[in-house]
């Protein structure tokens, strides 16, 4: 048998072993040094002197010093502790109230609460299972179809690995050797509008058989007001805002009253007044930061002196090379007898004036200088920006309008309740992602903001003590040491593969098919969307994906759309049986009657939604690219 031959029959029975429930760290490692002490196996040599232990050692320190892995462990441990926390409950339930009047509400709250916890913990079995807990069974009790019930959980429990921050991420870029920050800005978009059409998928659905989520009972979506909040709409106006700036400044018949029990205090009217302008100042937050970014943080600073350092450069780079040229000097006789010394005035003289455009050319002109390579962003906005910014604005302005217009009491109160419990985890997420976007810090130091503000937002609930803290961390030590095995093995795993060729055979078939680029992605993908169904992501990432990485260049494909459209499909391997492992953590939690099969059936239409958004983000590549681009460049 040939080496090619032995590195494919590697490649089948890693995957043939993973199946049967080994350990995939260790039987990479376990594979890799097996075949590998076979390819390194030389007559006569002595099994100790073989280079695969050498090869173990050094790819083992390869995977220990990668910078790009540190950050995976504060990720891991952010999302830890937020679930030990248990800060999803009170999320859960301003959510349902918000969207109360919504066909499916419960589901499209599920939703929500899915995307918005996975971005912050990127835990997917977390995310299901504490789902599943507080979610399933209120779906269930409504009258929802279980397979409604059980997908939406499932599906929107699997955003956490899409979304930044992931880990998955973070994974595919030290395998592919990209940056974290471009593929976390090319994943945003892609991740959020995947989760939209899982949005679409449940509220058409809905609506064309209402049969499958029944309309709550109005005890369910009757929104609880506090006493002295209606007592304060009888003194001043049924709008809360006119009512709380009146109460605020004519507090005369709003304090020291007591209303059940309750007494008001102006501190009191101040925060609640607080509360009702969060809407106003996240507009205005937002439009000032993107006018900021788009306006004044792009303007060049001290344009003007780069072309005169530029001429400089070149004037110097002049006076340098004269001496070389041809000329009547007096200085010029003893340039050129010590140039014949070493072989010749004449012929250096002419060489180096032939060699002069060489120099002056690495040195660069004063024109190339000043047209230096920009991002988007930096060659500072269009014209039609303004058009556009003063429209949204605009529209934004008649929104707030409306929205106080018609804000009364029961609005209030399902705004302070998103507050109070959405508002901190937003804040946080928001940061976490602001500064690794804006590069304002790396991904690393942004995953320690997010841990210790992880902390912060739990012992702020009082939810978090010693015994879950020490759980959390163990659970963090464990996964991490999980990843960087894992790597270990697939970096052995991989080095082994292509010393014998199997990488070679491969892109030999692959360029041998002649396919065009559109064809190559079609197959790379569906190879791996099938590989989703009896594998997980991490055996994907680590073992196939750098088996297609070195072919992307001979089909002139981006490494971050296709990576990006790796880890939309690889949303499959958590949808897809016989090891749709999002089924099983759903089925641990769920009650008794809910049969697997039932779970597998509600997962079904979320792969179709997941191919669908595959084509999209293949059709209109922006949709992926433009954002890392403006920000960083092409």
């Amino acid at each position: 048998m040939s080496d090619p031959a032995v590195g494919l029959l590697m490649l089948v029975l890693i995957v043939i072993v993973i199946m049967m429930g080994f350990p995939t760290a260790f039987t990479l490692m376990g594979l890799g040094m097996f075949f590998g002490f076979f390819a390194y196996h030389r007559g006569g040599e002595a099994w100790g002197d073989n280079h695969i232990f050498d090869l173990m050692v050094q790819r083992t320190y390869g995977a220990m010093t990668n910078d790009v892995l540190i950050s995976i462990p504060l990720f891991v441990l952010m999302g830890y502790v937020m679930e030990r926390g248990a800060l999803v409950d009170k999320m859960f339930y301003s959510i349902q109230l918000a969207f109360r009047r919504l066909p499916a509400s419960l589901a499209v709250a599920t939703l929500i609460v899915c995307t918005f916890w996975g971005i912050a913990s990127g835990l997917v079995g977390a995310v299901v299972v504490l789902m599943g807990v507080i979610a399933f069974n209120p779906m269930l009790k409504a009258g929802y179809d279980v397979k409604l019930a059980s997908g939406v959980i499932t599906a929107g429990g699997t955003l956490g690995i899409l979304i930044p921050p992931s880990v998955m991420i973070i994974v595919y870029a030290a395998v592919a050797g990209q940056s974290v920050v471009k593929l976390y800005a090319a994943a945003m978009f892609p991740g959020f509008f995947l989760a939209f059409l899982y949005l679409v998928y449940i509220v058409g659905w809905a609506l064309l058989n209402p049969k499958i989520a029944p309309k709550l009972p109005e005890s369910e979506t009757k929104v609880p007001v506090r006493p002295w909040i209606a007592k304060l709409q009888q003194s001043y106006s049924r709008k809360m805002l006119p009512a709380l700036l009146a109460a605020v400044l004519m507090p005369g018949r709003a304090v020291n009253a007591s209303v059940d029990g309750t007494r008001v205090t102006y501190s009191m009217l101040l925060t609640n007044l607080g509360h009702a302008l969060v809407p106003l100042v996240l507009t205005l937050a937002t439009l000032w930061a993107a006018w900021w970014y788009v306006v004044i943080h792009q303007q060049p600073d001290v344009q003007p002196q780069v072309p005169v350092a530029a001429q400089q450069q070149q004037q110097r780079a002049q006076e340098t090379l004269q001496p070389l040229g041809a000329g009547a000097q007096p200085a010029e006789d003893s340039t050129e007898e010590k140039l014949e010394e070493l072989g010749g005035g004449a012929s250096r003289s002419e060489a180096a004036t032939k060699n002069e455009p060489e120099v002056l050319e690495q040195m660069g002109s004063a024109e190339l200088r000043g047209k230096t390579i920009a991002a988007p962003a930096e060659l500072g906005p269009p014209p039609e920006f303004y058009t556009y910014f003063a429209f949204i604005a605009g529209i934004c302005g008649l929104l707030l309008l409306y929205y106080y217009w018609t804000m009364e009491a029961e609005q209030f109160e399902v705004l302070r309740l998103l507050i109070t419990s959405v508002m901190p985890l937003g804040i946080l997420t928001v940061v976490v992602l602001g500064v690794i976007l804006f590069g304002i810090t790396t991904a690393t130091e942004s995953a320690a903001v997010g841990a210790a503000g992880a902390f912060l937002l739990a012992f702020q609930a009082r939810t978090l003590d010693w015994k879950r803290t020490k759980e959390a961390v163990f659970l963090t030590a464990k996964t991490t040491s999980m990843v960087c095995w894992l790597f270990v093995g697939s970096a052995l795993f991989s080095a082994v593969f292509a010393i014998l060729g199997g990488q070679a055979l491969l892109e030999s078939w692959v360029l041998s098919l002649k396919m065009s680029p559109v064809q190559f992605m079609i197959l790379s993908q569906a190879i791996i969307f099938i590989l989703g169904w009896p594998l997980e992501w991490t055996e994907i990432i680590v073992i196939f994906v750098p088996i297609f990485l070195p072919m992307l260049k001979h089909f002139n494909i981006d490494p971050v759309l296709w990576g990006v459209l790796v880890f939309v499909n690889l949303q499959a391997a958590f949808l897809s049986p016989p090891v749709a492992m999002s089924a099983f953590y759903l089925k641990g939690v769920a009650p008794k009657h809910v049969t697997l099969n039932q779970i597998f059936a509600g997962m079904m239409p979320y792969m179709l939604i997941v191919i669908i958004c595959m084509v999209l983000m293949y059709i209109w590549p922006g949709l992926t690219l433009w954002l890392p681009n403006y920000l960083y460049g092409n």
